[in-house]
């Protein structure tokens, strides 16, 4: 096995439970720890065998900046379900999404959530 990271995909969205956060959206970071069956990957210098980071980066853009999602819980869990539909050779997925802008009654950097892929 062997780790992918990709850290701090950034992107522009509208998720949230206010309204506000809807209307005006807000940026949302993701980070993706793929743990990755190497196969014949790293042996052949195979692209086709591996995760691709730019189709992986394009599939959490689709999720990210697209059906508004009231928690940060389920925007990560979706995006783990679909990279592990889309790339097999994912063995688990541990993506985190933070909001740094959470609508709290107080000053915090970010709010972030984890979800692990298989649990």
């Amino acid at each position: 096995m062997y780790v992918i990271r990709m850290k701090n995909c950034a992107f522009f969205a509208r998720h949230g439970v206010l309204d506000e956060e809807e209307r005006l959206g807000q940026r949302f970071y993701v980070d993706a720890v793929l743990t990755v069956d190497p196969g014949r990957a790293l042996a052949e210098d195979s692209i086709e065998d591996t995760v691709h980071y730019g189709v992986a980066f394009s599939v959490i853009e689709k999720i990210i900046t697209g059906q508004r999602r009231f928690l940060i819980e389920s925007l990560a869990l979706e995006v783990a379900r679909a990279l592990t539909a889309r790339f097999p050779q994912i063995k688990k997925a541990e993506i985190t999404v933070r909001k740094p802008n959470a609508p709290v009654p107080g000053v915090l950097d970010y709010v972030e959530v984890t979800v692990v892929w298989p649990e």
